[in-house]
């Protein structure tokens, strides 16, 4: 089976060792994602507006892969901050409402920056 490396061409893809996303076969995994371009951070400690940002960023990676939200079968959450879960929920809702995939939402100690307060990471498979 062949391997797609989907890159977003950050620093930190090298430094770290990983991609944005990985497609073997019909499967594709999206690194946990963060609502940061380059170094600067997207809507700082909003969890509404980061996880928008961040799933549209997901889409971006899916669509490289040659897949779309509609392909995703599971999203897993971290927030730094479980009271926000309905701020996080109603913008996965916005974009997942009709998809549905199975979804994790966990609060987690703290991310790479205090400004960032939402990680997402998905699983998509392609028919």
């Amino acid at each position: 089976m062949s391997r797609q490396n989907i890159s977003s061409g950050t620093k930190w893809e090298n430094i770290v060792g990983y991609s944005r996303a990985v497609r073997v076969g019909n499967i594709i995994e999206v690194a946990g994602t963060t609502a940061t371009e380059g170094e600067r951070i997207i809507s700082p400690g909003n969890a509404y507006e980061q996880t928008k940002y961040i799933i549209q960023k997901i889409e971006t990676a899916l669509n490289e892969a040659d897949a779309t939200l509609n392909d995703v079968v599971r999203t897993r959450i971290f927030v730094t901050d479980i009271s926000k879960w309905e701020e996080v929920g109603k913008a996965h809702g916005e974009f997942f409402r009709e998809i549905k995939p199975a979804a994790t939402l966990v609060e987690v100690t703290a991310l790479i920056d205090p400004d960032l307060v939402v990680e997402i990471e998905v699983t998509a498979i392609t028919q």
